[in-house]
């Protein structure tokens, strides 16, 4: 149909011109699907039939190719994915013109985030402790990260201090490999044990701990004592040498009377006195748990050793206890033996270096014809003599039924009257050993009786040497009288070796009328006799 000029002039101001025709054709092929600029299907260019952006491959429609691209076509497009599988390939940047809701952070798989974020538990407790070391200014200590996965752990003599023991404790609060820690001589003070005090209240694997000569004083003992009313899995504690005197004494006691885990304690070396013996011996009277108990090198005397005695005397669990060091004296003796003649538990006993005399020996001994159960006896270095050794030795052969196999008797000198004793005990009691200082006949001051004589005999024997043939330069002053001096330099000319000691011995055989001269011919006579 043909248009009248009028007609095209009404609707020539509504159609494009050619420049915006152009213009338009230009916006078309920047029309962009997605995010990716494409060319409308109605104009399609051979170089230009697949548009891209971020190397990203746009299909084609079929129709808007001709019949002589179809092969090139299908060499191209084998690989080329949907435009489904594009858009989900695309970043969501290059769909911000897509309505389809973006997804949340929460909703996306997070396996590779919670790999990076997630720590492999530490049952060292390596890295707490490196932590710990920084938090409290210290250098990390290169032997515990070494060994602080042993199941005995022992650093004595260190000199941690309180700073690097509360790093060490902090680490320890989850480690489960230490069962034995060992700690001793290291200036923990009271800050110190504190901390291990902290620990010990959470980690439940330590067993044994030794925290000897650390200066806990009173602080570090009522900061571990009472930390033993709350712990269950220590079994031997060992707190030597710690300067607790007669004020932690109530802290110890409420252990010993409450704690029935602790099968060993050790607090000697300790300055318990006057007002802990009281408190101690009540306590153990009340013990229902320990086995093991060291209280040597304190200040048990007097009235503080009896009440000690008593409180043996009621208990019935502990089998070993060491009382040496501590000045019991004789009356102390006597209440001890007392006690042993009820108590029917303790095994072992040792009350060496307590000044301990004759009389006090002898009191005691008399617990010994009633006692069964008493195994080990240890009284050494007390100033009972030979005397007291024989009454404790003849109150053990009345007992038929004594379990006495070791007697202590060391640097107690005993006389011939012991001996024939133990001789006599040992057909009833074969097993039982004891240790002595030694008999007293093994100390008399035997005269030795040298005879010079005897071997210058025997050098001219087994030379074949007649005797005045020897000291030729002698014979000629048979009849002089020689001074020491002289009668020493020509006997070792004659070439018999002899010492100096003996040679004194040789001369002061000659000289028996002590003139300080020799007479030559009484030598001979000698030779010759």
């Amino acid at each position: 149909m043909v248009l009248s000029k009028r007609f095209s002039k009404d609707i020539s101001p509504t159609l494009p011109s050619v420049e915006e025709a152009k213009d338009a054709e230009e916006e078309e092929v920047g029309y962009s699907l997605g995010g990716i600029p494409s060319r409308p299907p109605s104009r399609p260019l051979a170089h230009l039939s697949r548009g891209s952006v971020d190397n990203k491959i746009v299909p084609r429609s079929a129709r808007s190719r001709s019949t002589t691209e179809e092969p090139q076509k299908q060499d191209i497009n084998e690989d080329i994915p949907t435009r489904e599988e594009t858009e989900e390939t695309v970043p969501d940047k290059q769909h911000k013109h897509s309505t389809t809701p973006k997804e949340s952070p929460d909703d996306w798989d997070t396996d590779l985030e919670m790999e990076e974020v997630k720590h492999s538990y530490d049952p060292s407790g390596k890295a707490r402790y490196l932590s710990a070391c920084q938090l409290f200014g210290v250098v990390p200590v290169s032997y515990f990260l070494r060994h602080m996965g042993d199941s005995e752990f022992i650093m004595r003599h260190h000199g941690l201090g309180a700073q690097a023991t509360k790093a060490i404790a902090l680490s320890l609060v989850t480690n489960t490999s230490i069962v034995n820690l060992n700690l001793s001589d290291n200036w923990l003070e009271g800050e110190g044990a504190a901390a291990i005090a902290d620990m010990l209240k959470e980690n439940c694997y330590i067993s044994e701990l030794h925290l000897c000569d650390n200066r806990l004083a009173l602080s570090g003992a009522k900061a571990l004592f009472l930390m033993l009313l709350e712990n269950i899995t220590l079994q031997k504690v060992k707190l030597s040498g710690n300067e607790f005197d007669d004020q932690a004494a109530p802290y110890v006691s409420e252990v010993l009377m409450n704690n029935q885990k602790v099968e060993s304690m050790d607090l000697s070396h300790n300055m318990f006195g006057d007002g802990s013996g009281e408190i101690l011996g009540a306590a153990i009277a009340e013990n229902t748990g320990m086995l093991e108990i060291n209280l040597s090198w304190n200040y048990f005397r007097g009235k503080a050793a009896v009440a000690i005695a008593k409180g043996l005397g009621a208990n019935i669990f502990l089998r070993v206890i060491d009382l040496s060091y501590n000045g019991f004296g004789n009356d102390g003796a006597a209440a001890l033996g007392e006690a042993l003649k009820v108590n029917n538990v303790l095994e072992e006993v040792d009350i060496s270096n307590n000044r301990i005399a004759i009389q006090g020996a002898v009191r005691f001994s008399l617990c010994l014809k009633e006692n069964k159960t008493l195994r080990v006896l240890k009284m050494a270095r007390n100033p009972m003599q030979s005397d007291g050794c024989f009454a404790i030795l003849k109150s053990i052969q009345a007992n038929t039924e004594s379990a006495i196999e070791s007697l202590d008797f060391s640097e107690i000198v005993v006389n011939k009257q012991f001996d024939d004793l133990y001789a006599a005990v040992k057909t009833t009691l074969p097993n039982l050993s004891i240790r002595l200082g030694g008999n007293s006949d093994m100390f008399k001051r035997t005269t030795y009786k040298a005879d010079p004589i005897s071997k210058v005999k025997e050098y001219i024997k087994k030379n074949n040497l007649q005797a005045t043939g020897l000291f030729e330069n002698m014979d000629e002053e048979k009849s002089r009288r020689v001074t020491y001096e002289d009668f020493e330099r020509n006997f070792m000319n004659t070439g018999v070796l002899m010492p100096k000691e003996e040679i004194q011995q040789l001369i002061n055989f000659l000289d028996q009328d002590k003139k300080g001269m020799i007479d030559i011919s009484e030598f001979h006579k000698a030779l010759s006799s």
